[in-house]
């Protein structure tokens, strides 16, 4: 069975469990902060976890697109990738622990034709925050799965969330195939990662709410799941990789046209790498030394490096990269919509690289002309790879030629830069639209006021290109290729002042998407709304689709402040702000 088969036979499931099928939300998550990207498909659905009415109902399911790097490193195995479709469906305050796995179970070996045997499930053994989840052990032996079957494990392996330090969690229930991998030893469980077990399901249970003083119960349990489409494909497939799919025949294909040698966890590397870089490139995000630009950076890179250990001469990215612009673009329209965008930025990332390691060899070179022994200090080899992307094979390899070798330390350096780069993975902040705080409340309704202002400073095609909230400030970035100049700052400033002290009410309703674009609303991610959507008006003065949280009254927000205004990337410029 087609990866799009599997796709359209869950949609389908669950349309017929009275789910309505929504959207899937960008890679960069709108107004969140807590994480750079949207990791799973719960991120855009936050508010109404935490009890916000969605305006299609309370069953909800969707394809969607994510991106996670907290396993980079585990790329290249049978089942790890930076870049997934994930198939999910949620209760809000609707059905909970039996009829979500109940579900699941029925989809597999009902719909998909799974041996209910070869099923392995994990639930939560429970701690000091919440009990062991003999319920959901329970349920699966009510539908035959037998207790030697079922394992319980601790947060690490059966507890989800929060998305960043606070907001809904609970315990889960993960579930396994075994597709026929010997055995690695007598202790051989779902746990192990010999590859015998794939996990396919994650059901969540969210009926916790982490706070600074601990976990409280949600006075709405929802239900969270997740479905990976590439391992689904794997084991309908009886592939022994998500590599030998069709989802990445022709990425591979492409890929050993152009190599001269053949190195099957590089190609790998290649493939998922470039795969994740040119969905993060299709929502407009340039390479760079911040947030989602550096994991992109990275992910090229880290691409272009292994092309080399595969001996692929010139730039190829870009050949790579139109080729997953051909093989998604019918699921993912902003794909071919930004093609020029994505290719041009590839090829430049890839030359920039080259010059990068240019410079880096002539220091290199330059360097150990002036050494005093035969050893190469950890604090360059490490200069190395963090400022010219030398790994520390490359490093290695130019000591041995030169007949030196490098200083032991190294790969405590190097570890203290991953750890960098996990916790920017994770997101810097602690707060965010995650945890619906009155700060964060305040200053989300603050962005509408500065969006609108911002159009009757600069004109009205001035429009929102993305926005991030902490509890100390918000950060809005929108479309202009000049210098905002001080006059107008301080008009921008002025309006949305003018307009907090005129004590505006803040209303919503819902209503079909069509309907609210013809009121006039603005709403800047069509692809990702519903049928139905929320718009807020803030008195006559701003109308926007949008899923919130906002204050009832402009009064409750206090005096405007922009505290910096910068460029972010070309034609994008950058505005700082609080609330005092």
């Amino acid at each position: 069975m087609k990866a799009s088969q599997i796709k359209k036979l869950y949609l389908d499931f669950f349309k017929s469990k009275n789910h309505k099928l929504i959207p899937n939300a960008p890679l960069i998550p709108e107004n969140d902060p807590t994480v750079l990207f949207t990791t799973a498909g719960m991120h855009p659905l936050v508010p109404f976890l935490l009890g916000q009415k969605h305006p299609q109902g309370k069953r909800l399911a969707n394809v969607q697109k994510c991106v996670r790097t907290g396993d980079i490193e585990e790329v290249g195995d049978t089942t790890h990738l930076t870049f997934f479709e994930m198939l999910g469906n949620w209760s809000l305050g609707d059905y909970f622990k039996k009829e979500s796995i109940s579900y699941s179970y029925e989809f597999l070996t009902k719909y998909l034709n799974l041996n209910p045997k070869h099923i392995y499930v994990t639930c939560f053994q429970g701690d000091n925050d919440a009990p062991k989840d003999e319920e959901s052990a329970d349920i699966w032996k009510s539908l035959g799965i037998p207790k030697e079957r079922i394992y319980f494990f601790g947060k690490k392996e059966n507890w989800w969330g929060p998305a960043g330090n606070f907001g809904p969690c609970g315990p889960d229930t993960e579930i396994f195939y075994d597709i026929g991998i010997k055995k690695c030893g007598p202790k051989c469980n779902p746990s192990c990662t010999c590859g015998k077990y794939v996990e396919v399901w994650n059901n969540v249970f969210m009926e916790y709410n982490k706070t600074k003083s601990g976990y409280e119960k949600l006075e709405q349990k929802n239900v969270d799941t997740g479905f990976g489409l590439e391992r689904a494909a794997m084991i309908m497939q009886n592939k022994k990789t998500i590599y030998e799919t069709e989802l990445f025949e022709s990425i591979i294909e492409k890929i050993k046209e152009l190599l001269k040698n053949h190195t099957e966890v590089s190609i790998r590397i290649v493939t998922d790498h470039l795969r994740a870089a040119t969905f993060i490139l299709a929502e407009k995000v340039y390479p760079s030394n911040i947030e989602q630009g550096y994991v992109l950076r990275r992910l090229i890179r880290r691409a272009i490096r292994h092309g080399k250990k595969l001996n692929i001469e010139d730039n190829f990215t870009y050949k790579i990269a139109l080729t997953i612009v051909n093989n998604y673009k019918k699921d993912y329209p902003e794909l071919e919509k930004n093609k020029d965008f994505i290719l041009t930025e590839i090829k430049k990332e890839e030359t920039k690289f080259e010059q990068t390691l240019q410079k880096g060899l002539r220091i290199f070179e330059k360097e150990i002309k002036e050494l005093k022994g035969k050893t190469i200090p950890k604090e360059l080899a490490f200069k190395l790879y963090q400022s010219y992307g030398f790994p520390l094979e490359m490093t290695l390899e130019m000591a041995k030629e030169n007949n030196l070798k490098v200083e032991e330390g190294f790969e405590k350096e190097l570890e203290k830069h991953q750890e960098l780069s996990r916790k920017a993975t994770k997101g810097k902040f602690g707060s965010g639209l995650a945890d619906s705080s009155e700060e964060v409340t305040k200053l989300h309704t603050a962005t509408h006021l500065l969006h609108q202002a911002l159009k009757q400073v600069l004109g009205k095609n001035v429009n929102q290109k993305g926005s991030n909230i902490t509890k100390e400030r918000l950060r809005f970035d929108f479309n202009c290729d000049k210098k905002l100049t001080s006059e107008q700052i301080k008009e921008v400033e002025k309006i949305v002042n003018k307009k907090i002290q005129e004590g505006l009410e803040i209303t919503f309703k819902e209503m079909p998407y069509d309907k609210a674009k013809e009121s006039g609303a603005t709403g800047l991610f069509a692809d990702k709304y519903g049928d139905k959507v929320k718009v807020y008006t803030i008195g006559t003065f701003s109308k926007e689709i949008c899923s919130g949280p906002h204050v009832s009254n402009t009064k409750e927000l206090g005096k405007f402040k922009i505290i910096k205004e910068e460029s972010v990337a070309a034609g994008v410029r950058r505005i700082k702000a609080r609330l005092e």
